[in-house]
């Protein structure tokens, strides 16, 4: 079980330098991401291929299970920002005025920097209660 503690504390830091990195080149940035994400695919492809009952209708069957026991079917299909609106009544992105888009996109960048400072706050607290470990 440490072991395996060790490899995802090792991975944890590399991938928070890597990305640190990375973050000030964002053309190179994207392209190595897009070689990592197709390559993922096309394993996943290859890999269901060895498996006869994964093809044509298998295949869509073994995936919506997947999706809907990881509750990825309708987020990842739809979206969650048009489930939102849909359940708020608000008006589609096309009728919406340049002002009401601006004030949202202002409202998530607000969220997003609470959600920083609330995970900032979380490690502050993790090293108070165990100062003898080092991130």
């Amino acid at each position: 079980m440490n072991i395996i503690k060790s490899i995802v504390h090792f991975f944890d830091k590399l991938e928070d330098y890597v990305r640190g990195a990375l973050s000030h080149r964002p053309i190179i940035y994207t392209f190595i991401g897009g070689i990592g994400i197709v390559l993922f695919w096309k394993g996943v492809w290859e890999t269901a291929e060895q498996f006869p009952v994964l093809y044509g209708p298998g295949s869509i069957i073994v995936s919506v299970i997947i999706l809907l026991m990881t509750g990825l079917f309708v987020s990842f299909f739809i979206g969650d920002t048009i489930l939102i609106s849909g359940i708020r009544s608000q008006r589609k992105l096309a009728e919406k005025t340049e002002k009401e888009i601006v004030s949202e996109e202002s409202d998530v960048q607000k969220i997003f920097k609470k959600i920083e400072k609330i995970e900032f706050d979380i490690k502050e607290i993790k090293n108070t209660i165990s100062p003898d470990k080092k991130k």
